[in-house]
């Protein structure tokens, strides 16, 4: 008697469970790409250098984040949450290289590990 309570128990909990937080929803290419650019950003000042394109370039970061939050808060289809994705990436890529660009033109470079033959 316990174990058929149990058992029907169970069976009620995850029938109440929707199908649709079980299911794992794979991610966009768009936003995939958007991920490996967010990874790259870039964290300390370059040389520790805090001048006005860091903090320009930090901003500018920051903007681009709450401007794919509203913009993924208004898509209305799948197409808009792409586009929404794909110009985060490239906000990113651009902000990024264009700071980089920046910094080397005041002799200042971006450090690089190379590992030769382990």
């Amino acid at each position: 008697m316990k174990q058929t309570m149990i058992f029907r128990a169970a069976a009620v909990a995850l029938a109440i469970v929707p199908v649709s937080a079980m299911a794992v929803v794979p991610a966009m290419y768009e936003e995939r790409v958007a991920r490996v650019e967010e990874n790259r950003i870039i964290q300390t000042p370059i040389g520790g250098i805090e001048n006005k394109h860091w903090f320009n370039y930090r901003a500018n970061v920051n903007e681009s984040q709450k401007e794919l939050a509203t913009d993924l808060r208004k898509a209305s289809d799948i197409e808009d949450q792409r586009d929404a994705w794909e110009e985060y990436g490239s906000e990113l890529r651009h902000e990024r290289g264009s700071y980089v660009k920046t910094m080397a033109k005041r002799g200042y470079r971006v450090p690089q590990v190379y590992i030769e033959d382990l």
